[in-house]
């Protein structure tokens, strides 16, 4: 059958309106034919069907490490679809599955030897708390099942991983969730509530609320804390110094999991394989998702403890989950690729090489009145933006939706940045750009983001 002639610009963007449903999308604003259609990328950039170039100051969604535009990828995903296009892992196995756990087992801290694949971040932390809780049922601890997550942690859409996020805007809608999901405080020092003079004895203070929960819960109740090395929604809270050290010491007593949700995390955003080989701590489960293959194939991964993998080695135990696409030969070949490149192009050592230019750039927005706070960590930081420096005042929900929304979203895109300008707390601008960026990229976010917060502060 001959190819058919390609769409012309406005039926690319009827198509959008009448058919495509956006995710995360206010569709009230999205039936238009302005929306944007994104159809390359290079690098650090993509372009849009008109032409315009854009630099993807947020990696896809955290996600693209190693740039668009990688041959090196694309010709794993051909290669590997060429030799096995798909079979599952079901009772079975494939080689492209097998080397890819063999990899990041010798990557991951302690003895998290075991690796578990899934297709998404949401569906490993589904996978995670469904892990505990059958493992606290073998070893003869059925009451074992609650979970503790911070305030505005964000760990997936799923109704379980739904349960475990703490953002209620992102869950009313979906109400009664998954039972047994107990909140504690994030470690924003920026609105610290306790100690706001001594940054340690605030990571103290977060850490014990969470000893604090599982008291009040009962330990004999109490599965798991979920916990992402730097949480994102919020606009990326950095972890007090000890802090993860305190939790470590509360769950080892308390004989809870810890798993951390590297979904953003890993594979080089902090600059290392994992968040927590950079803050020093050794979690029992780690969830992993979008760096994992930069975006190129959708793969997830649950890296667990080997301990936990024990009782379903005994007297017949089937751990019943699984997914069709989880491990996906495709994905896997192109997760092996990625990790190449990563590798062999030294991009966690660049990252850290680079962390103090990038966040030195960042700051010099500081001297704008809207600029509360810049915070962050690798190639992940976040923009705090007030009404007031002097006395941390945000914005009203009005102001909010006039100035982030209205104007700083669309004032940022249209001079060629994409990132993220969020208000599920206090408002922020998120950037997390692919780990190939250098000066030049930074130069480029921080001029864009001026012009765009000088604007903003005119409107407050």
């Amino acid at each position: 059958m001959p190819r058919q002639p390609p769409r012309t610009t406005r039926e690319e963007h009827m198509s959008t309106i009448d058919h495509l449903w956006l995710h995360f999308t206010r569709h009230s604003d999205a039936d238009d034919p302005s929306v944007p259609v994104i159809v390359r990328g290079e690098g650090a950039y993509v372009w849009d069907d008109r032409g315009r170039r854009y630099l993807d100051g947020l990696a896809g969604l955290f996600a693209v490490q190693v740039g668009h535009g990688r041959e090196e990828l694309a010709e794993a995903a051909a290669e590997q679809t060429r030799r096995l296009a798909y079979f599952p892992l079901w009772s079975h196995a494939h080689p492209a599955a097998i080397e890819l756990a063999d990899r990041l087992a010798a990557a991951a801290p302690g003895d998290l030897d075991r690796v578990f694949f899934t297709v998404s971040g949401g569906e490993s932390v589904e996978t995670a708390w469904k892990l505990a809780k059958q493992y606290f049922k073998l070893t003869g601890r059925p009451r074992k099942h609650k979970v503790i997550s911070r305030s505005l942690a964000y760990h997936g859409t799923s109704q379980g991983a739904l349960s475990i996020t703490g953002i209620p805007g992102a869950k009313q809608d979906f109400e009664p969730l998954v039972p047994s999901t107990i909140r504690v405080p994030n470690t924003n020092f920026y609105r610290a509530p306790e100690h706001a003079d001594d940054l340690e004895a605030f990571g103290r203070w977060a850490a014990d609320r969470i000893e604090e929960a599982i008291e009040f819960e009962g330990p004999d109740t109490v599965a798991a804390v979920f916990l992402e090395p730097m949480q994102n929604t919020g606009g990326c809270f950095p972890p007090p110094p000890g802090y993860f050290a305190r939790v470590r010491e509360i769950c080892d007593r308390h004989d809870v999991l810890l798993v951390s949700d590297e979904v953003i995390c890993a594979f080089g955003r902090l600059g290392h394989a994992f968040g927590a080989e950079r803050y020093g701590y050794r979690p029992d489960i780690i969830t992993t998702a979008k760096g994992l293959t930069s975006g190129y194939a959708p793969l997830g991964a649950v890296l667990a403890d080997e301990r936990l993998m024990e009782p379903f080695r005994r007297d017949g135990a089937t751990f019943m989950h699984g997914s069709t696409y989880g491990g996906h030969p495709v994905s896997c070949a192109v997760a092996l690729a990625n990790l190449d490149v990563l590798e062999r192009e030294g991009l966690y050592g660049h990252v850290r090489a680079a962390e103090p230019a990038f966040r030195a750039t960042l700051e010099k927005l500081t001297d704008l009145p809207i600029v509360g706070d810049v915070r962050g960590g690798g190639f992940f930081y976040g923009i705090e933006l007030v009404k007031d420096k002097a006395t941390r005042e945000t914005f009203t929900a009005e102001e909010s939706e006039r100035i982030l929304q209205g104007h700083v979203s669309a004032k940022l895109f249209e001079s060629g940045l994409y990132c993220r300008a969020d208000d599920r707390a206090e408002p922020v601008v998120q950037l997390a750009p692919p780990l190939i960026c250098g000066q030049e990229q930074f130069d480029e976010m921080e001029q864009i983001l001026r012009d765009a917060l000088t604007s903003a502060s005119r409107l407050l």
